[in-house]
Formats: C-alpha cells, sequence, structure tokens
C-alpha cells in the first residue's frame, strides 16, 4: 500500500467537510438523587429540598468537560533486542472541572458546602467567639457520599427535533474533591462563579440516535421513532421552520404549542395597538 494521495478540497465540497461540524456550547448537565443514606434528609433540613434544586443545578453549569482517561503502562525490553514495547494494565480516570453560577440565595455554593461537610462527618456551621480548637472528623463511608447519578450530554441543535445523535456520559461513584476558592473584589461587577473538581471511579459512555435521520441505531443506543418526532411549526414571517435554540425541560409539543400561543398574543397585541390609534385619533403608517 502506498502514500495516500492528497485530498483536494474545492469550494464546492467545503461545506460537506466543515459545514457540519459539532459545537461546544450545546450541552447539559444532570445530577440525580443518587445518595444512599441520610445525605438528602440532611441537605432538606438545611432549607434546600433537592427534589426541586437539582433541575436548577444542572442549568447553572455554565462551563465543564467531557471526561478523558489514560492507561498506566508496563515497559517490557526483552521480547525484541533493541525493542522497546510497552502494554496497558491499568485504565486511569482524570478529574473533572465543572464550573457553576452561584444563584442569588448562594444554594449552590451552600449544596457543595453541605456536600464536603457530609463527606467528612458532618458538624457545626455556626460561628463562635470561642470556636473549639480540639474538633476531629470521622469520614462518612464512601457508598453514603458517592452519587452515580452524574451526567454530561453533548447535543447539536438538530437533536432538539429528536433527528440526530448525542452522546451522554455518566459518571460512577463520583464525589467533589475539591471546591476552589471564588475571589471577590472591589471592581467591576461580574457573576459570581464556583468550580468543582469531581473525582469518580469510572465513566459509562452511551450514544443516543433517532432513526429519523437514515442512520441504524448502534447497539444499547436508545432510538426513537418518527411518530415520536414532533414538525417544527412555521414561522408567518420568514415562512420557514422555527429553530428551537433551548430545551429548558419542555417536550416538543408543549414547546410547540407555547411558540403558537405566542403569535396569538402577539396578533392580539397588534389588534389591540390599532384599535387603541383608531380611537385616539392617530393614523397608522398605513392609513397616512
Amino acid at each position: 500500500m502506498g502514500v495516500p494521495a492528497i485530498t483536494d478540497i474545492t469550494m464546492r465540497n467545503a461545506k460537506v467537510y466543515f459545514g457540519d461540524v459539532a459545537t461546544t456550547n450545546l450541552y447539559q448537565v444532570f445530577i440525580g438523587p443518587g445518595w444512599q443514606g441520610t445525605f438528602l434528609e440532611q441537605l432538606k433540613g438545611k432549607g434546600i429540598d433537592f427534589t426541586s434544586f437539582g433541575t436548577t443545578l444542572g442549568l447553572l453549569c455554565a462551563d465543564a468537560s467531557l471526561p478523558s482517561s489514560t492507561y498506566a503502562t508496563a515497559e517490557v525490553k526483552d521480547n525484541f533486542i533493541g525493542v522497546t514495547q510497552e502494554f496497558a494494565h491499568t485504565r486511569i480516570y482524570t478529574d473533572i472541572d465543572f464550573t457553576f453560577y452561584i444563584d442569588h440565595d448562594y444554594n449552590v455554593l451552600r449544596f457543595f458546602e453541605f456536600w464536603m461537610n457530609f463527606i467528612s462527618g458532618g458538624g457545626s456551621f455556626a460561628a463562635s467567639s470561642n470556636p473549639d480548637t480540639n474538633a476531629f472528623r470521622r469520614f462518612n463511608y464512601p457508598k453514603y457520599y458517592k452519587n452515580s447519578q452524574i451526567y454530561i450530554k453533548k447535543f447539536e441543535r438538530d437533536y432538539l427535533f429528536g433527528r440526530e445523535r448525542s452522546i451522554v456520559y455518566q459518571f460512577i461513584n463520583a464525589f467533589p474533591k475539591s471546591v476552589t476558592s471564588i475571589p471577590v473584589s472591589y471592581g467591576p461587577t461580574d457573576l459570581l462563579k464556583v468550580t468543582v473538581t469531581m473525582n469518580y471511579d469510572r465513566y459509562i459512555y452511551e450514544e443516543e440516535q433517532s432513526s429519523v435521520s437514515g442512520n441504524g441505531a448502534s447497539d444499547g443506543a436508545k432510538s426513537e421513532t418518527a411518530t415520536n418526532v414532533v414538525e417544527r411549526p412555521i414561522n408567518p414571517a420568514t415562512g420557514k421552520p422555527v429553530e428551537r435554540t433551548s430545551n429548558f425541560g419542555l417536550s416538543d409539543a408543549d414547546w410547540n404549542k407555547a411558540y403558537q400561543e405566542g403569535l396569538s398574543k402577539s396578533a392580539e397585541q397588534i389588534n389591540l395597538s390599532r384599535q387603541r390609534a383608531t380611537n385616539t385619533g392617530v393614523r397608522g403608517p398605513r392609513e397616512r
């Protein structure tokens, strides 16, 4: 087999190679109630109900990374004279960082502080003028503070209509290894964010693919039939289907219904404005 020839890319077929690439800003993080033991009860006692807070927490993730892994290898020099070989023996999963916006009530920061405190055995958060300097920590068992219901889902714009594939990473036995310091200073106002480094035992990679795209669903992947796909509503101003730019937890049917209701309300507002202009004697642009 010879050296492959260099591919000639013309302006006509450039879009085929570069016009349909993935973007970085379409993703969502999901954190579910995957703790054993009493963590959720203690969290609720601190004023955070994870049933409603969990969805908000995932949407407030401003930055994340798709996970990676590497192999630890052993070096072998005796199989062939003058040749050094390496063989993999352990798969290593690197820590991953999540950056979250902090809400006005500081619930995001409080959640991770409570989680970190729960790992190290709890303790009082109350400030005191005479703190006990002989305090000690008795750490909880890992099965009580680790969570296996943490996901990051990467998708593209067409996925919102059930037409293209997405990839999902599930983190097994994850817990916050560190919470970075948060700088505050006098000066221009900026959004307050906190970065959390998560450690985990391993991750599971999964693909979701719709049968509508024409590609067969892979083994073990979730598929969606054409009957479950809701057609996009038509924008009357352009005559083209409306592109849905965000999910916000709505199904396609609910989103389309809300869009149509929005068009009806806009038409009502236009008619009401015209009636007011007629009653006050002010003529519209087309009547002058």
